[in-house]
């Protein structure tokens, strides 16, 4: 069983490779956004939400090399924010006030779902967009809701939530290594 996960594993990461393209592509839109000034906004549910802060946090703090903070937050992590929200607007306006309140035109959105489908995290990016806001998405293989309402979205080649997620990080790991990078 253990050696059916890590094929399954293998044979999505590599499948990354068909996508490579779009990857370097949002590594580049990614360290521009820091470089004109710009903050990068990160949300999903779940997983997602993790693999959010877990980005965020390689940013602000360092990924592999001591540097100066980069501008990243994580619109999972504020429990007020998101208990008020959910209570008083509903869950599905979670992300989409925080991107109301903070997203400014030299700022990049990114959203994060498995099934592209996380209705509170299309919200946020429809909101973006509208705004003037660039947007990029993380999903798996269908895209879903979420390839509508962002300017470039990278498809992950699976429809295995644990797959997918596994494929994000490596995605948000290289981001922070490209980004990393362009800061020396």
């Amino acid at each position: 069983m253990f050696q059916t996960t890590v094929n399954e594993h293998l044979t999505v990461i590599s499948g990354l490779q068909a996508i490579e393209a779009e990857i370097n592509r949002s590594a580049e839109r990614l360290i521009g956004c820091l470089r004109r000034g710009g903050k990068i906004l990160l949300m999903g549910n779940g997983g997602s939400a993790a693999d959010a802060q877990h980005i965020a946090a390689e940013l602000v703090v360092r990924f592999e090399k001591n540097r100066r903070a980069l501008a990243a937050m994580a619109l999972t992590t504020d429990s007020s924010i998101l208990t008020a929200t959910s209570n008083d607007f509903g869950f599905e306006q979670v992300f989409l006030r925080q991107v109301e309140a903070l997203a400014r035109a030299e700022d990049i959105v990114v959203g994060i779902s498995t099934s592209g489908m996380s209705e509170n995290v299309v919200r946020a990016l429809e909101v973006a967009q509208q705004r003037g806001v660039e947007t990029l998405g993380l999903t798996g293989a269908e895209g879903g809701r979420v390839a509508e309402w962002t300017d470039q979205t990278l498809q992950v080649p699976s429809t295995v939530t644990a797959r997918i997620q596994e494929a994000h990080i490596l995605i948000g790991h290289y981001w922070c290594q490209r980004i990393e990078e362009g800061q020396q």
